[in-house]
């Protein structure tokens, strides 16, 4: 398996992640007191995904790049 597609992969499990804390912060938007771990718990799934899809963004345009100079 290549880095590309390990990266895909995981950003698609980020993606599925980030996605069930985001529903388990809106059910628990209707206790009075929010646990803040709860609160927090997406952000760093959000971090992550956008290392991944800045770098799953960015890699066309550099391969291509790198294929300009070798020709």
């Amino acid at each position: 398996m290549t880095l590309d597609a390990r990266v895909r992969q995981a950003h698609r499990w980020l993606s599925v992640i980030f996605t069930v804390t985001v529903i388990a912060n809106f059910a628990v938007l209707a206790m009075r007191e929010r646990p803040m771990w709860v609160v927090y718990s997406p952000l760093p799934f959000l971090f992550l995904q956008l290392f991944s899809g800045l770098y799953l963004f960015a890699r066309p345009y550099v391969a291509k790049s790198q294929n300009h100079k070798r020709a």
